[in-house]
C-alpha cells in the first residue's frame, strides 16, 4: 500500500483547489481564519496552502489585510497565450520583479518568453520594433519601460500589448507602474532644504525625449519653485550606452560639479557610485545621492541608501488580470498605478562647503 507523503498544507491546498474548480467561491476567497475554522486546521497551515496556490497562479495576494483573489478556475474558458516580454535591456531578465512576472504567467499556463532582442538592442526604433513583432509568434506583448513613441506604436498595432512602466498616460494601452512624481518632488525638496542648488537628475533618454516625462517635469518644476531656472544641466542628455553615460558624468563634473543627484534605476546608481570612487568623491560628504528605485543590494550597504520605494502588488495583479482577461476573450486597456514613497537615507547630507 503506497504511503501518502503529502504534508497537511499540501492536502489543504488540494482540497481548496478542488473547491475552486467546482466553483464554490467567486471573485475572492474567504479569509484565512474562516477557512481554518471550516477545515479544522490551524491558520498557519492554511496560509502555507494559500501560498502554494499563489505559486500555481490559482490565487493572487492583493496585500496585507485583504482576501486572496481567484484568478483561474474551472468553468472560466482560459486559452493559454504566447506572451512575449520585450525587455528594456537584456539584463532585465535577471531582475526579480521580471522573473516573478514570467514565472507567474508560466504557472497560470501561458507560454511567457523573452523576445530575442531588447528595446536597447533595437535603439528604441519603432520600425525595428515592428519588424521584431512581425517575426515573433506571440499572441500578446508586455513592453518593459518603452518610450512614448514605442507604446503608441503598440497601441495602434493589431497585437494586444501591456505597458509595464513607461509614459503610458493618454495612450489606449493596458498598463501599470509606480506613480513616482510626488516622491521625486519630496526627494528634491529634501535636498534643496539641505542647501543643494546644483542638483542633477539622471534618467535614460526615453524619460526626457522628446519632452520630459511626468516625474522629470515635476523635478524641474520643483527647481523652478525654489528660484532655480531649469536647464539641460539639471537633466543632462546622453546616449544610452555605458560609455556615453560615463562621458556625460565626466563632462558635468569638469566645470560645475553637482552637489546632489537623483539617479534613475539601481544600475545607473551603482555606476555613479563607481564614478565617485574613481574621483575620490565621498557620499554624502561631497555628493548626496538618491536612487529612484529600491533594490535588494541596498540592504548590504552600511550607509542606508536614500531611495524611492513602491508596492509591487498592484502592478503584478494588473499584469495577471490583463493576461487572464485576454485569455478569456475580454481584452481591456485599463491602467493602474502604485503609489511610491520617498525613503530618506544616509546617502543624503548637507551641501558641502563651497558647493552652493
Amino acid at each position: 500500500m503506497p504511503f501518502d507523503r503529502k504534508s497537511v498544507a499540501e492536502q489543504v491546498a488540494e482540497h481548496l483547489r478542488d473547491a475552486l474548480h467546482a466553483g464554490r467561491w467567486q471573485g475572492r476567497l474567504p479569509g484565512r481564519e474562516r477557512l481554518a475554522g471550516e477545515l479544522g486546521v490551524n491558520a498557519k497551515t492554511v496560509e502555507a496552502a494559500l501560498r502554494h496556490l499563489e505559486r500555481e497562479g490559482v490565487l493572487m495576494n492583493p496585500g496585507k489585510g485583504r482576501r486572496r483573489e481567484i484568478v483561474a478556475g474551472e468553468g472560466r474558458r482560459v486559452a493559454p497565450l504566447r506572451i512575449a516580454l520585450l525587455l528594456s535591456e537584456k539584463d532585465d531578465a535577471r531582475v526579480d520583479f521580471i522573473v516573478d512576472i514570467r514565472q507567474q504567467l508560466l504557472l497560470a499556463g501561458h507560454d511567457a518568453f523573452h523576445a530575442e532582442q531588447s528595446l536597447v538592442d533595437l535603439g528604441m526604433n519603432p520600425d525595428r520594433i515592428a519588424g521584431l513583432v512581425a517575426r515573433t509568434a506571440a499572441d500578446a506583448w508586455i513592453v518593459v519601460a518603452g518610450s512614448r513613441e514605442v507604446l503608441e506604436g503598440f497601441a495602434a498595432g493589431p497585437v494586444p500589448a501591456f505597458a509595464l512602466f513607461g509614459p503610458m498616460a493618454g495612450i489606449r494601452i493596458a498598463g501599470a507602474g509606480p506613480r513616482k512624481a510626488p516622491a521625486i518632488v519630496e526627494a528634491a525638496r529634501g535636498l534643496l532644504g539641505l542647501g543643494h542648488k546644483r542638483l542633477v537628475m539622471l534618467v535614460r533618454p526615453r524619460r526626457r525625449e522628446p519632452v520630459p516625462g511626468v516625474p522629470e517635469q515635476a523635478f524641474l518644476d520643483e527647481l523652478q519653485a525654489h528660484g532655480i531656472a531649469p536647464s539641460p544641466y539639471h537633466l543632462p542628455e546622453w546616449e544610452e550606452t555605458p560609455e556615453r553615460f560615463h562621458a556625460m558624468l565626466e563632462s558635468i563634473f569638469r566645470v560645475t560639479p553637482p552637489t546632489a543627484m537623483i539617479v534613475d534605476e539601481a544600475a545607473l546608481f551603482v555606476a555613479v557610485m563607481q564614478f565617485c570612487l574613481t574621483r575620490r568623491l565621498r557620499v554624502p560628504e561631497d555628493l548626496s545621492l538618491v536612487c529612484t528605485d529600491a533594490d535588494p543590494i541596498f540592504a548590504w550597504c552600511r550607509r542606508s541608501v536614500a531611495h524611492i520605494d513602491w508596492s509591487r502588488g498592484p502592478v503584478l495583479r494588473r499584469v495577471f488580470q490583463w493576461a487572464d482577461g485576454l485569455s478569456r476573450g475580454q481584452p481591456d486597456v485599463r491602467q493602474v498605478s502604485s503609489v511610491a514613497k520617498f525613503v530618506p537615507g544616509d546617502t543624503m547630507g548637507p551641501v558641502p562647503r563651497g558647493g552652493r
